[in-house]
């Protein structure tokens, strides 16, 4: 199943909760002058216009970081600001950045980074979005490659899981596939972004993971309403493993931050 496109959905509210905690972290690796790998096994396109008629058209991006912008939540100098600054200033003022070039903003030329996307038009470009030397690009499956790179070199970084959910098996599957990746790559940051849906699927995967006493493990949920009428997601989470210092705390700003959009 290679349906998903992200387009639809970039920069909605779910991103904002996902690329800032992504954003503080790299930008939180990148305190010490010491080199780090960054993974993703869901890269996606890398970039988005939210113009485009199919981001029009769901009205998510409008709901989400048009909103956040408009409010003026975020300080100008968080690195999601600051990457989707670099974003626009390259792109225009309707582009909005994805993961990868989140990364790519806030990374530095020591670093390493790894990007899997199985959908050969979201892989195509991805490619085209980051035209990187350091950057390696995978047609593969995430989990495969994640798998077969853990631990990289070097290994002080972080593995961001980001899946669509449409393969509804990556709920069964996550939480063993995470404790594989941590007994390989023990001094990793995973990153698991899910969606907080109306029908609770998350649950049992969140128990799952809860019952493996990870180390340095946070859970951050965020709730808003559906974007529109018949809309499932209610809700955006992420999970956490070997989360650094500080990390409760930006949690905490997320909070206010969404609190305030009430």
């Amino acid at each position: 199943m290679l349906s998903y496109q992200h387009i639809y959905h970039a920069g909605n509210l779910a991103d904002v909760q996902k690329h800032a905690l992504l954003a503080w972290m790299l930008s939180y690796l990148t305190r010490k002058d010491k080199p780090v790998s960054y993974i993703e096994t869901h890269a996606g396109r890398g970039l988005y216009n939210l113009d485009a008629p199919e981001a029009v058209k769901t009205g998510e991006a409008a709901a989400g970081i048009d909103r956040i912008l408009g409010k003026a939540s975020l300080d100008p100098e968080h690195p999601l600001m600051r990457a989707l600054a670099d974003c626009r200033a390259e792109h225009g003022e309707t582009a909005y950045p994805g993961s990868p070039l989140i990364a790519a903003s806030l990374l530095r030329d020591s670093d390493s980074l790894h990007f899997a996307e199985l959908h050969p038009g979201e892989h195509a470009a991805l490619r085209t979005a980051l035209p990187w030397r350091r950057a390696k690009l995978y047609l593969q499956d995430g989990f495969e490659m994640a798998q077969s790179l853990a631990p990289p070199t070097p290994r002080r970084g972080l593995l961001l899981i980001d899946p669509s959910y449409e393969i509804k098996s990556d709920y069964d599957r996550i939480p063993g596939i995470i404790a594989a990746l941590h007994r390989k790559w023990n001094v990793g940051i995973i990153a698991l972004w899910y969606p907080i849906l109306k029908d609770g699927a998350h649950g049992a995967m969140l128990k799952a993971l809860e019952q493996q006493n990870l180390p340095g493990a946070i859970r951050h949920e965020v709730r808003f309403p559906p974007a529109r009428e018949g809309h499932r997601m209610i809700g955006s989470g992420m999970f956490l493993v070997n989360a650094p210092y500080g990390a409760d705390a930006e949690c905490a700003r997320l909070d206010r931050l969404f609190a305030d959009l009430q």
